[in-house]
């Protein structure tokens, strides 16, 4: 009896094994004479916009290996007129109510010493093993910063201000092929209104036009084609900046007069529900700016980089308006200089060798 009973349970087992898995899909056979469908031929790639024949595509080239750098030499313009800064506050006039032993109160902390605005900044782009493009920016004074870019030299990530506004003057071509005779704008921002606060009230109009031109495309040595390229780019803004409000005088609670059992009962003031006296507005401060950036560069199209480039940047301050300003005050000249290999210094010349020293011959006896 036992040994049919394991016998049987031995045997469902193996059959319970055999079982297919619920749900399991068989393929369906094909009808006979039909044919087996042809692969699905890959996506065609799109192939890049044809360029116009008297067009013409500017990029930045760049191979593994060979970075590109160049520095951007700014000179402050002496015979330009000098801007207009914000007006110096008188000191405060000493309280004469207080007593000869009245302790003096401390000197103020004298303000803080403006950083010095570079006047160098040296420009080396790389192209990774990646296959993306870095970018360093060294200033003269100050540490450098670190960004990435776009084969047309737009800043993706990284600088910001004045930095990114002189990288993106020096760096960004257009987008599409351009023909001469054509413009298009440039991602710079020199003013920043906002920055001033909530405080500063604009005033309507002002101008602002931001234009590069492709002059022209004439053939250079080695087959090399130069495209000549102009800017002229401005942004003006006006408006007054007014005074913060003063904060209300706080209201003097009614005096306290003794209640029965000694509690103190509080009379109201009848002056607390008088209408307050309107404050005087103090005057707004007026302010503006003006920015100026033109230029001349000329670009070697199959090179990928400059040949020349320099320009004008000048900027005018109408009151405290720097903080809206994204380059330094003043008129600056500018030039592209190539980083050449450093040069390996002279040998310092050797001594001549010393003479021997010649001795007296003692005359003879």
């Amino acid at each position: 009896m036992k040994r049919s009973l394991s016998g049987l349970l031995v045997a469902l087992a193996f059959t319970a094994c055999k079982q297919e898995a619920p749900g399991k899909m068989e393929p369906i056979p094909r009808p006979p004479g039909a044919t087996a469908p042809e692969p699905a031929e890959a996506a065609p790639v799109p192939a890049a916009p044809a360029v116009p024949k008297d067009a013409v595509v500017l990029r930045w080239k760049l191979v593994q290996d060979a970075p590109v750098s160049f520095r951007l030499n700014l000179a402050l313009d002496r015979n330009a007129p000098v801007p207009e800064s914000a007006p110096a506050e008188k000191p405060a006039k000493a309280d004469k109510k207080k007593g000869k032993d009245a302790k003096a109160s401390p000197a103020e902390a004298p303000a803080t010493a403006k950083a010095p605005v570079p006047t160098e900044y040296t420009y080396v782009l790389v192209l990774d093993k990646s296959g993306e493009r870095q970018l360093r920016v060294a200033p003269n004074t100050g540490a450098p910063e670190d960004a990435t870019f776009s084969d047309r030299g737009f800043i993706i990530d990284g600088l910001q201000g004045p930095a990114r506004n002189l990288a993106t003057l020096v760096l960004e071509l257009p987008r599409d092929p351009v023909r001469p005779g054509e413009t298009w704008p440039l991602g710079t921002e020199l003013t920043t209104p906002d920055a001033l606060g909530t405080l500063f009230r604009r005033a309507p109009g002002g101008e602002r036009h931001n234009r590069v031109k492709l002059v022209s495309v004439t053939p250079g040595d080695n087959g090399e084609q130069v495209a000549t390229l102009e800017y002229d780019i401005v942004e003006q803004f006006g408006g007054t900046l007014s005074p913060p409000r003063p904060a209300l005088p706080k209201k003097d609670k009614g005096a306290k007069q003794a209640g029965p059992e000694n509690t103190a009962i509080e009379v109201p003031n009848e002056l607390d529900d008088a209408p307050a006296a309107p404050a005087a507005q103090p005057e707004g401060t007026e302010l503006g700016a003006t920015v100026k950036v033109t230029g001349k560069g000329e670009f070697l199209v199959k090179a990928g980089q400059w040949r020349s480039w320099e320009g004008t940047l000048s900027t005018s301050l109408n009151g405290p308006a720097q903080p809206a300003v994204n380059l330094p005050a003043g008129t600056y000249k500018a030039r592209i200089t190539p980083v050449s290999a450093p040069q390996q210094a002279p040998a310092a010349p050797q001594a001549p060798e010393a003479a021997p020293a010649t001795t007296a011959t003692p005359p003879a006896p």
